[in-house]
């Protein structure tokens, strides 16, 4: 089931039904729930269908986070690994994302706030400060307070790359800012997890004309999403669940970056499309 949060309530859909599921409920309360696929699916049974439709979600959607942070892995596919080395060449820190990519510890970061967090088809941020700005599209994973991963969405973990690559220790900054991730359209609440051979695809358009597109799949990933959840819950609880962005195995080369206007497109099978522009 797609569950859509949106400027009127919450939004669930199955094939190309719409039915208003949540009630009286807030958004934290829905969604941080451990049997969140089963409850969703009684909801359902018992609401009647709307007149919503995928016009109609698209004016009010807003991005599927409540009270949650968002939290992001990094060096997780094998061209990231490879992306980073090059960047921080000078700096130095080449050798530094070889080893994260093959030590059992992986890299998790604090990505954002959710007031720092833009939904469907609303604007985001490039630092001023920086020259090398790219978008980072990524499959990202909602896990309840227990630590149990209950569904998806699409992440743009936008990223200032001639910050990062400067030094590694300036990561915070190359990550976290005003309007520097992008979530939704939704959160995909399946039965299974989402397997292998899911596809993920990036496009960025400039005035109108494609000039960047690339895709991947889940299969590149080096670590599983258990495996990131699992060493982002160690030491540290979520009280009403938590957001992972999951790594990027796409990278736009060194000749690209992002401009004011450019539209980014961000499509993982199942999910849907998240697309935002830059503002």
């Amino acid at each position: 089931m797609h569950l859509y949060k949106t400027s009127s309530g919450f939004v669930g859909k199955r094939g190309n039904e719409f039915r208003t599921l949540g009630g009286n409920s807030d958004w934290d309360d829905l969604i941080n729930r451990d049997d969140l696929p089963d409850h969703l699916a009684a909801e359902w049974e018992t609401s009647p269908p709307t007149n919503e439709s995928e016009d109609l979600l698209q004016a009010g959607l807003l991005a599927p986070i409540g009270s949650q942070e968002v939290w992001a892995a990094g060096v997780t596919y094998y061209s990231s690994r490879l992306a980073r080395m090059e960047e921080s060449l000078d700096a130095g820190g080449g050798d530094f994302y070889s080893r994260v990519y093959q030590a059992e510890r992986p890299e998790i970061f604090m990505k954002a706030t959710p007031a720092r967090v833009v939904g469907p088809n609303a604007p985001f941020r490039i630092r001023k400060d920086s020259d090398w700005d790219v978008p980072e599209p990524e499959l990202t994973l909602f896990a309840t307070s227990s630590g149990k991963i209950v569904a998806y969405t699409i992440g743009n973990d936008v990223s200032s790359r001639s910050i990062e690559g400067e030094n590694p220790l300036y990561l915070p900054q190359a990550k976290t800012f005003d309007e520097c991730a992008c979530l939704g359209p939704c959160l995909y609440v399946p039965d299974q997890p989402l397997g292998a051979d899911t596809g993920v695809e990036l496009t960025i358009a400039r005035g109108g004309e494609k000039v960047f597109s690339d895709s991947t799949s889940l299969s590149q990933m080096k670590r599983s999403p258990e495996e990131l959840i699992g060493f982002l819950f160690r030491e540290t609880t979520f009280s009403s669940g938590v957001f992972l962005m999951t790594g990027t195995g796409i990278v736009p080369g060194t000749d690209f970056t992002l401009q004011s206007g450019d539209v980014v497109s961000i499509s993982i099978d199942s999910i849907g499309v998240l697309t935002n522009s830059v503002r």
